[in-house]
């Protein structure tokens, strides 16, 4: 077999087939992620850790924000799946060490937004301007320092 026959036959992981082109959601994206870190992965994605990841989160934040400067609407979308994978790759890693997963990242991030929008989850009357709201989401911030 040619190396550009191989390079287009894809690889089964436990039944399942990455193709290019292919419509994709967030449960294969983790899986894509897990197969990446795992021994029949890719060495790079593999060696990684969250020191040697942060250079690379850093420059693909910076990356947002230059598409958005540029109002480059294709390129945002890109650049924040890289963003995404980084985050995926890093949940990957402490679920490796049995700090964390994915799952615990949205469980935390999902009560943090319903807990600092009462005026929207919970019954406290809406604030009326965006700067009431700022004031509203500093008060919450502070109470949390305050418990931790």
């Amino acid at each position: 077999m040619t190396e550009e026959k191989m390079m287009r036959e894809p690889r089964s992981f436990d039944g399942h087939v990455f193709r290019e082109g292919q419509p994709h959601d967030m449960d294969e994206l983790l899986k894509l992620i897990h197969v990446l870190r795992s021994p029949e992965g890719c060495e790079w994605d593999r060696a990684q850790t969250h020191e040697s990841m942060k250079k690379c989160l850093e420059d693909e934040t910076k990356e947002v924000s230059q598409a958005i400067d540029n109002k480059d609407d294709e390129n945002l979308c890109e650049e924040l799946g890289d963003v995404l994978m980084q985050v995926l790759i890093n949940c990957e890693i402490a679920s490796e060490r049995g700090a964390f997963d994915f799952g615990d990242v949205v469980q935390v991030v999902t009560d943090k937004l319903i807990r600092r929008h009462p005026h929207v989850f919970g019954n406290i009357p809406k604030p009326e301007t965006k700067e009431e709201v700022l004031e509203l989401w500093k008060k919450i911030k502070q109470r949390e320092k305050e418990v931790k």
